[in-house]
């Protein structure tokens, strides 16, 4: 429901001050028409309390019923009654009042076509602003509700899009853990207890949007250390971060999908071992992450390389920023590189106070 602008001092301070001051102003008028003082103030006080009331009743009839572009007529008439019982209640008052003031009587009747007017006016003018003031209100309750809509969408795509994640990742280890079992049990058992480590530190990270470099870094570790069980030698790899970097922020569980992409086309078509890079730096206020993987040009086309992991992240960079330029890829001569840029909270704030 629409909230009353008598609720708000914002309102109610040029109001009361608006109305003191016409008071005002019509009682020195008819005070200089040859009322005295105390009848003009009499008339001005009853006059505009009336109207004032027509005022209150204005809002409130239209915080609860507000045409729309058909019933605009609807609002001619509101005024039209307004005027009319506000003639119909001062003439009664004063009368009742100043039954046998001729003076008063003649200054009324010289003036009734001017403050009628006035009265039609004033009510027009106050009928109008209501109705624009709740529709300003409707529109901006609106646009709250489809703006919360959005978020909780986008909110709802991004948890859909870290949870297609961890099935992905445990399958492949549970089927690794499998085939160690049986010739490797310590092994096995070892990249067990990397898992359940892995598992339980993301599994806390789903309730934070951010973690800092250094955080996400922690948690790659684990998941590389599982998959370096996986394929034993064949795999090596090379973290480098700059210090400013570590202390930046990126969204939790971004990385891991990059490298898992570059083991998936770095490791899979071949039996050579294979390095895969990871480097963070800080770049303009933003963090840049950039994971290069080597791959084999008849076996594992650079085009593959855009497969679930990048995409998920891609469409997450977007939720979160708006943007979709944010990741980058780009191949030289056998190595695939993957390059994200990620902005940081603090300036996405700023941004939206500008």
């Amino acid at each position: 429901m629409a909230v009353s602008p008598f609720q708000s001092k914002k309102f109610m301070v040029p109001f009361s001050l608006f109305w003191f001051v016409w008071i005002s102003a019509h009682q020195l008028a008819l005070y200089k028409m040859g009322l005295d003082w105390f009848t003009a103030l009499t008339d001005s006080v009853v006059s505009n309390t009336l109207l004032i009331w027509g005022t209150w009743l204005v809002f409130t009839i239209l915080r609860y019923y507000l045409p729309r572009k058909e019933g605009i007529f609807n609002l001619f008439l509101l005024v039209i009654v307004l005027t009319a019982a506000w003639f119909f209640a001062k003439t009664f008052i004063m009368n009742a009042i100043y039954p046998k003031n001729s003076v008063y009587m003649q200054i009324r009747n010289t003036t009734l076509p001017l403050r009628i007017g006035i009265a039609f006016l004033i009510n027009g003018c106050v009928t109008m602003f209501a109705y624009a003031y709740y529709n300003w209100q409707e529109k901006a309750e609106a646009d709250k509700q489809k703006t919360e809509a959005e978020k909780l969408t986008r909110e709802a795509e991004l948890f859909k899009l870290r949870q297609q994640l961890q099935p992905h990742f445990l399958f492949n280890a549970l089927n690794s853990i499998n085939a160690l079992i049986s010739i490797k049990p310590d092994e096995a058992r070892k990249m067990v207890q990397q898992l359940s480590e892995f598992l339980r530190t993301t599994l806390k990270k789903e309730e934070k949007q951010w973690l800092k470099l250094d955080e996400e870094l922690h948690s790659l570790q684990l998941y590389l250390d599982i998959e370096k069980v996986r394929f034993g030698n064949r795999l090596t790899t090379r973290i480098e971060a700059d210090v400013d970097a570590l202390t930046m922020q990126l969204p939790a569980l971004l990385l891991q999908p990059l490298v898992e992409n570059a083991i998936k086309f770095g490791l899979y078509d071949t039996t050579e071992p294979t390095q895969i890079s990871i480097r963070a730096m800080a770049e303009n206020n933003e963090l840049k992450v950039v994971v290069e993987n080597p791959f084999d040009a008849e076996t594992s086309p650079a085009k593959k390389g855009t497969g679930f992991g990048l995409s998920s992240v891609q469409r997450r960079l977007f939720l979160l920023f708006g943007r979709n330029e944010l990741l980058q890829t780009e191949t030289k001569e056998n190595i695939f590189i993957t390059t994200v840029m990620i902005p940081q909270p603090q300036t996405i704030n700023e941004e939206v106070q500008q």
